[in-house]
């Protein structure tokens, strides 16, 4: 009998890489079982998709409702309340004490493409700068802003024109605040003049790049910067937002409002739907008919993203985030005698990440945060790499994980960064 991994590689372009050889049956908050019934604790979330769960009833409920009304229109055709709402609630619940405006689109990377749409449109300018390790999607806009380069550019050609790359500030690589800022500097004497750039585009926690903090300073000084020339300040908010960091979204630990958001992942707890918001002016900047998309804004997604919201705040998710990485930062720092591998643990509220080196050479890791994650499968935990350097594995349980399954699933890392040792 063929084994699904045998039809898959027959099926499938290999392009589309995979974690695990894991083929999920059914889900229920935090554990996935597989077709044979075994069952794993989610330690990924769909990469921070889920952040209320797998299945959520509330979710679950709010798109059976919606299924038995209507299931698509296009919204640019016949268009529904509950958009309307939705993007009333976003309009609210975003940093920036301005008015505001949103639209909806299906991916994150759909939704940075729109947000450097928006941009263009409203500067008149066409250059955008962002940041080494930072990830944006794998459109070709999208493949041009992101900052690493194995497996997202290979073999894919030319990228689109006017992107620079400035470093992202890792005081754990060697870049400061004011190296980056210095290079920043630079970029604007050497490169491009700072009159033609649109906009900046950043992460406040990079992702793929390896969970690492913007810091405050940094942030601030962006917004200076930008607010000198005239640029505007993008955050991508697809991998940080809805409660992951703490706050509903990450830019509020710096009291900086960015002039647009993107964001995507947990906004429609496991359905696709994105989104841009952002100043009212900036986003009116594009005609009628130039923003939009056949299943932007689709009616099962909007659902699920009203009775996400809801479960946020009603579960007081943005809470149970620091407390859960609180607990989760606590237990690596416990074993850190014990692991000397550990070269750092970081991350706002259940964002978090523990950075690997090797021991004898101080130098990253893959390979030893590889084995431990192979560990953790093997013993039914589900974990994600990442980084630049591939030494990083990154925490993204839903939020509404139970008490008794997070604990045992730090038993399980524990036990798997002991085991690696050896």
């Amino acid at each position: 009998m063929t084994s699904l991994t045998d039809r898959k590689n027959a099926a499938i372009s290999r392009g589309v890489g995979m974690t695990t050889q894991i083929y999920a049956d059914r889900a229920e908050n935090s554990e996935i079982w597989d077709k044979e019934g075994n069952r794993y604790i989610d330690f990924a979330s769909g990469i921070a998709v889920v952040n209320t769960g797998h299945r959520h009833p509330k979710v679950v409920e709010a798109v059976k409702a919606q299924l038995d009304r209507f299931t698509h229109t296009c919204h640019q055709v016949v268009p529904y309340e509950s958009y309307v709402h939705l993007a009333e609630r976003l309009n609210a619940l975003t940093p920036g004490n301005f008015a505001k405006k949103t639209i909806f689109v299906t991916t994150g990377a759909e939704a940075v493409e729109n947000a450097v749409k928006i941009a263009r449109a409203s500067t008149g300018r066409q250059a955008v700068i962002a940041f080494t390790g930072g990830f944006h999607g794998r459109t070709f806009m999208g493949m041009a802003l992101t900052g690493k380069v194995v497996p997202y550019k290979v073999g894919f050609g030319a990228m689109p024109g006017d992107v620079f790359h400035a470093p992202f500030p890792i005081e754990l690589h060697g870049i400061t605040v004011e190296q980056s800022l210095a290079a920043l500097k630079k970029l604007f004497a050497a490169d491009v003049d700072p009159g033609r750039v649109a906009a900046i585009i950043l992460e406040p926690v990079q992702g793929e790049g390896g969970f690492y903090p913007a810091p405050t300073a940094f942030m601030k000084a962006l917004r200076e910067i930008c607010d000198q020339h005239g640029i505007l300040l993008i955050a991508d908010e697809v991998q940080t937002g809805f409660a992951r960091t703490g706050k509903m979204f990450a830019m509020e630990h710096h009291d900086v409002a960015p002039d647009l958001i993107t964001m995507a992942k947990s906004l429609a707890g496991g359905f696709p739907l994105a989104a841009v918001t952002g100043r009212a002016e900036v986003m009116d900047a594009p005609a009628p008919g130039g923003l939009g998309g056949t299943y932007g804004g689709n009616p099962l997604g909007i659902a699920a993203a009203h009775a996400v919201l809801d479960v946020i705040a009603e579960e007081k998710l943005c809470e149970r985030a620091e407390q859960l990485g609180g607990r989760l930062k606590q237990r690596l720092a416990a074993i850190r005698e014990q692991a000397p591998e550990i070269a750092d643990i970081r991350g706002p509220g259940f964002m978090n990440a523990v950075e690997f080196n090797d021991v004898k050479t101080n130098l990253p890791s893959a390979d030893f945060a590889n084995k431990v994650r192979l560990i953790a499968l093997e013993k039914g935990l589900i974990l994600l790499t990442c980084g630049v350097h591939g030494n990083v594995i990154r925490f993204l349980a839903p939020i509404t994980i139970q008490d008794e399954v997070f604990a045992e699933a730090l038993d399980i890392l524990e036990a798997s960064i002991l085991a690696a040792r050896g």
